[in-house]
């Protein structure tokens, strides 16, 4: 075997640090970091900004849900409208806020089924609990959905999926009236196909 020459040597140690650096920081890196939680007055004090004059009941609901399912790690702004006579539909976009992961625009759209009529137009605000990770809300969340109220209100439900919840918290404008099973499926682009 030939010597090895001073060139060669610091070629090879150089890469052999390079590769020992690569490795070091392969494993530093954790990945997607988890958001971390939000309290119930942070999400009232948002809420309150958001849905203005029309949050008299907010602080109750929000409430309700945090007592129930603990605290969020992410909760979605936004607006949506839906419509339903026994089969409905419903379309929205919104921004999801978390505290550490970054926020992220997000759409979402749904069919239901069941003993539901009328039409809304509302400002939503999802609270989003156990999420791994930003992404992780890109999939379809299911549940039985229930609204009441004429010319407006609150209505609150329960969607799920893969061990994260979703609930949405609606001030609606409009009329509607029903109970129907559904899901909403969440995408990262606007979309028209609901399924």
């Amino acid at each position: 075997m030939p010597p090895i020459s001073r060139r060669d040597f610091a070629i090879l140690a150089a890469g052999l640090g390079l590769s020992s650096l690569t490795a070091t920081q392969l494993r530093a890196d954790p990945g997607p970091e988890r958001p971390g939680d939000y309290s119930s007055d942070e999400l009232i004090r948002s809420g309150h900004q958001f849905f203005g004059t029309i949050s008299r009941g907010l602080a109750q609901v929000v409430e309700k849900a945090t007592k129930q399912w603990g605290r969020p790690n992410g909760y979605i702004l936004g607006q949506e409208a839906g419509g339903a006579f026994v089969g409905g539909l419903r379309y929205g976009e919104g921004v999801m806020y978390t505290r550490n992961a970054g926020d992220l625009k997000v759409y979402w759209q749904g069919p239901s089924l069941g003993f539901d009529a009328g039409a809304d137009g509302d400002r939503t605000m999802m609270l989003v609990y156990n999420l791994p990770a930003t992404e992780a809300i890109f999939q379809r969340f299911g549940g039985m959905v229930g609204s009441a109220y004429l010319v407006g209100g609150f209505s609150m439900t329960a969607l799920g999926a893969n061990n994260i919840v979703v609930i949405p918290i609606r001030s609606g404008l409009g009329a509607r009236l029903g109970l129907n099973l559904g899901y909403l499926k969440f995408t990262n682009h606007a979309t028209w196909n609901p399924f």
